[in-house]
């Protein structure tokens, strides 16, 4: 038999332990609460072919021995944001017309402001655009361009006569991402039938590539459909601290020169868990660019993956620090591969430097 004072004792420690039991608890439901972390919306094109959806959340690249990548750019959650931008309170109809000049409004309104700032293309909308410049640098130093609707590019080749490289461009731009589950369709179907390569009795001209980033730099590009591009869907030129995530890029398997992904003088990029199935290469890396990884993708049909070419016009190529890893592939004319133009064995002048390939599967 207990005695009084032990029962006291044992009633006191039962008392104590469910009330450390109720404080824990407490205290983990309001961790749960105020840091569940947010899942962002992915539409549902992007669960497609995506069977390891979790892989990359569960075996990310080190870059331990790359200081910059490790220092991406935070952006807040766009709900925070201070000033919100709708492209349609700048005269953006979405009825077939002529958008450009709408866009343009909203991007100056929007690249002036000093605070956080989210521009937006409505959703459930098809906005009719020609080439459109967004020009920087800008003032804020949180700066989201959100696309929930259709970007749709005109098909005229006089609208491009300017300038036939580009339809949509960012030019000189920092700490932005541009995201939103929306649509870039370029229309390239006109382009593709006036293609040299379709038919070789006509000239080989330029044609616009749909979204180009120059010299932008701490830049996120997610969650967005690339469909259709006259030429290449998607160009990082010059750039510094990229990473592009969560993209379908589609075009016919027969369309000319379409790229899904084209990677050039760009240093310190990651794309990942992206579906890219185009007439051409589905990622494609060329001089100047290191630090590259391309990590989850589904490619095909295309040409696959490739570096280069490099040393064209006898030239200097440079491609260094690249790896391609978990890669699907379906429908390709290739699997990875190194372009290098001949030359001669005195004017030797393109190098590779640290690449790797692993898990490749057909």
């Amino acid at each position: 038999m207990l005695l009084k004072s032990h029962r006291l004792l044992l009633l006191q420690l039962l008392i104590a332990s469910i009330y450390v039991t109720s404080c824990f608890g407490t205290y983990y439901q309001n961790l749960d609460h105020f840091h569940r972390p947010t899942v962002l919306y992915r539409p549902p094109w992007y669960f497609r072919d995506q069977q390891n959806y979790n892989y990359y959340y569960n075996r990310r690249p080190n870059y331990a021995h790359q200081r910059s990548y490790n220092n991406e750019f935070q952006a807040s959650d766009p709900v925070t944001r201070s000033k919100v931008v709708n492209v349609n309170d700048y005269g953006a109809k979405a009825d077939g017309t002529d958008d450009s000049q709408a866009f343009n409004k909203a991007w100056e309104e929007a690249c002036s402001y000093g605070g956080d700032v989210l521009m937006v293309v409505p959703q459930n909308r098809v906005y009719v655009v020609k080439p459109v410049t967004f020009s920087g640098p800008c003032r804020s130093n949180n700066l989201a361009f959100k696309i929930y609707g259709t970007i749709k590019a005109t098909d005229n080749p006089s609208d491009y006569s300017e300038d036939r490289r580009y339809w949509l461009r960012f030019s000189n731009v920092e700490n932005l991402r541009v995201y939103g589950g929306g649509i870039i369709d370029g229309s390239g179907k006109i382009w593709w039938q006036n293609s040299c390569k379709v038919n070789q009795e006509l000239p080989c001209r330029d044609a616009p590539t749909a979204m180009t980033f120059s010299d932008c730099s701490n830049l996120l590009v997610y969650s967005l459909w690339f469909q259709n591009a006259q030429q290449m869907h998607l160009k990082f030129d010059k750039c510094f601290n990229v990473k592009a995530s969560n993209l379908q890029v589609t075009a016919p398997g027969d369309s000319p020169n379409t790229d899904g992904i084209h990677v050039t003088e760009t240093k310190n990029i990651k794309i990942l868990n992206s579906v890219i199935r185009t007439g051409d290469d589905c990622i494609s890396i060329v001089s100047g660019s290191k630090n590259v990884r391309a990590i989850d993708i589904t490619c095909g049909p295309g040409h696959g993956i490739s570096i280069g070419s490099l040393g064209a016009g006898n030239s200097a190529g440079y491609v260094s620090n690249v790896l391609v890893d978990k890669v699907r592939l379906s429908g390709t004319t290739n699997g990875l591969r190194i372009k290098t133009w001949q030359v001669k064995t005195e004017n030797y002048h393109y190098f590779l430097m640290q690449y790797r390939f692993s898990e490749f599967r057909a």
